[in-house]
C-alpha cells in the first residue's frame, strides 16, 4: 500500500527534547549511569494540596464532559489570576482551558494564523512554535539573537523583520531555552511596534512565577487597551505547579479570538480533563508555599551551574534570569551541537540538547531542574568531555 502522508505533517521535524529524554531513559533502563539534561519538567512533585483535589474530585464521579473550554470554577479562578497578578481584566468567556501549554500556542495559531501569513519567531525558540505555525499552512520567519544581546530581539529587529504579511509577533519571556527575561521597557517597545503595525502577540508567558535576581515579569497585555486587544496571552500550570503530566494550560484572548479558540478545541480534544481541572482551581486559589521552596533551590543550582559552565574549556554562558534552564555558548570546542550532544551522550553517558533544535547550532540546552548531584556529576562529566576535545586539534578544525 503506498499511503499518502500530507505534505504538512511531512514537513514537520520530531520534537528533539522528547528523543533526547527517551533516550537516555532507555540508556538508564539498560543499566547505564545516564546524566540527564534534556527535560523541561520541575523535578518537584505536584504540592499535594493539588493532587488531594484532583482525588476528592476522582471519588466524587467528576468524571464526565465538561464545557470544551473549561468548567467555569476553573475559566474565573484564571481570570481572578490575570486581575491579582497582572492587573489584567478578563471575563471567564475570554478564558480558554485547554490540554497543555502546548496546546494553547497551537490553538492560538491555528485560530490566527493561515496561508501566506507570516509569523515573527526570535531564535532561540522554544522547538515548537515553528513546527506550529507550518502546520496552519503559515510561514515561520526567524529573527536571530544571541547571547551578547541575553537572546533578546530588539526593536530594530522587530520592524526589520515586519512585513505585509506579518499576521503574528511569538514573545516568550521568560525563555525557553534560554532563561532571557525581557524588561518591562523592553516587552513596552516590542509591544508598541506591534499595536502600530497591527501585529497580533502571542505572549508566552508559562515560567512567569520562575525569576532570579529580583527582575519583574510584565505582561505586554497590561501596558494599554490596545496592547491588551493585540495579545493573546498563553500560559500553563505544568512549570510553577510542577503539573507536567497533568496537560493543562489556559490562554487569555480578545473575545473573538478566544470564540474562534473555543469551536477549534471544540472539534479536536473537546474538554480538558475533568478531575484534573478541580486540581487546577486548588493550584490558583490555594497555599502557593511550594514556590518559594523551588525558587531557593533552583536558584542554588543555576548559579552553581552558571559558575561551572564557564570554568569548562571553550564554553561560555550568560547567566538566566528566569524559567529552569542555561544556555551554554559551545562554539570554541569546535563542534556544532548535534555533535557535540551526540559524542557527550556517548563518551560521557550526558544527556543535553542541541541547539540547533531552537534555531541555534552555536549553543546547548541544559535543564538545571534535576538533583544537585547530577548536576554538579554531569558538569564535571562536561568539564571533562571539553578537556578531551581541546587536547585534539582537528576538533578545533571540525
Amino acid at each position: 500500500m503506498n499511503y499518502k502522508i500530507s505534505r504538512r505533517s511531512a514537513s514537520l521535524s520530531p520534537s528533539l527534547t522528547l528523543a533526547i529524554d527517551s533516550k537516555a531513559k532507555q540508556m538508564k533502563a539498560e543499566g547505564l549511569d545516564v546524566i540527564g539534561f534534556g527535560a523541561g519538567e520541575p523535578d518537584f512533585d505536584t504540592p499535594q494540596h493539588i493532587k488531594d483535589a484532583a482525588i476528592k474530585a476522582l471519588n466524587d464521579g467528576f468524571t464526565k464532559y465538561t464545557p470544551a473550554s473549561g468548567i467555569l470554577e476553573l475559566r474565573q479562578a484564571i481570570a481572578d489570576k490575570f486581575q491579582r497578578e497582572n492587573g489584567l481584566k478578563y471575563k471567564p468567556s475570554q478564558i480558554i482551558v485547554s490540554c497543555g501549554g502546548k496546546h494553547s500556542c497551537y490553538n492560538v495559531i491555528m485560530a490566527t494564523c493561515e496561508e501566506g501569513d507570516e509569523v515573527l519567531i526570535p531564535a532561540p525558540y522554544w522547538l515548537s512554535y515553528p513546527e506550529m505555525v507550518k502546520l496552519a499552512g503559515a510561514k515561520p520567519v526567524i529573527v536571530e539573537t544571541t547571547d551578547k544581546s541575553e537572546f533578546k530581539i530588539t526593536p530594530e529587529a522587530l520592524r526589520a523583520a515586519l512585513t505585509p504579511r506579518t499576521r503574528l509577533f511569538i514573545l516568550n519571556s521568560p525563555s525557553n531555552p534560554t532563561g532571557s527575561v525581557y524588561t518591562p521597557a523592553e516587552i513596552k517597545a516590542l509591544g508598541d511596534i506591534c499595536v502600530e503595525k497591527g501585529v497580533l502577540i502571542m505572549s508566552d508567558e508559562i515560567y512567569e512565577h520562575l525569576l532570579y535576581d529580583g527582575v519583574a515579569h510584565k505582561s505586554v497585555a497590561s501596558f494599554s487597551q490596545a496592547h491588551y486587544e493585540h495579545t493573546i496571552v498563553v500560559h500553563g500550570f505544568a512549570k510553577a505547579w510542577s503539573m507536567t503530566g497533568w496537560r493543562l494550560g489556559f490562554l487569555a484572548a480578545p473575545e473573538p479570538i478566544a470564540k474562534a479558540i473555543d469551536a477549534i478545541q471544540s472539534h479536536s480534544t473537546s474538554n480538558p480533563t475533568s478531575f484534573a481541572q478541580k486540581g487546577a482551581v486548588v493550584a490558583l486559589t490555594g497555599s502557593q508555599d511550594h514556590l518559594k521552596i523551588w525558587l531557593a533551590e533552583f536558584d542554588k543550582r543555576r548559579t552553581f551551574a552558571w559558575n561551572k559552565l564557564n570554568r569548562i574549556p571553550g564554553v561560555s554562558c550568560v547567566n538566566a534570569k528566569g524559567a529552569f534552564y542555561l544556555f551554554p555558548n559551545i562554539s570554541q570546542t569546535g563542534l556544532r551541537s548535534t555533535e557535540f550532544c551526540a559524542r557527550l551522550l556517548e563518551a560521557e553517558k550526558v544527556a543535553a540538547v542541541p541547539g540547533i533544535a531552537f534555531g541555534a547550532d552555536d549553543y546547548i540546552r541544559i535543564s538545571y531542574a534535576t538533583s544537585m548531584s547530577n548536576i554538579e556529576k554531569g558538569l564535571e562529566r562536561i568539564d571533562r568531555f571539553c578537556r578531551s576535545l581541546a587536547r585534539q586539534p582537528s576538533a578545533q578544525a571540525a
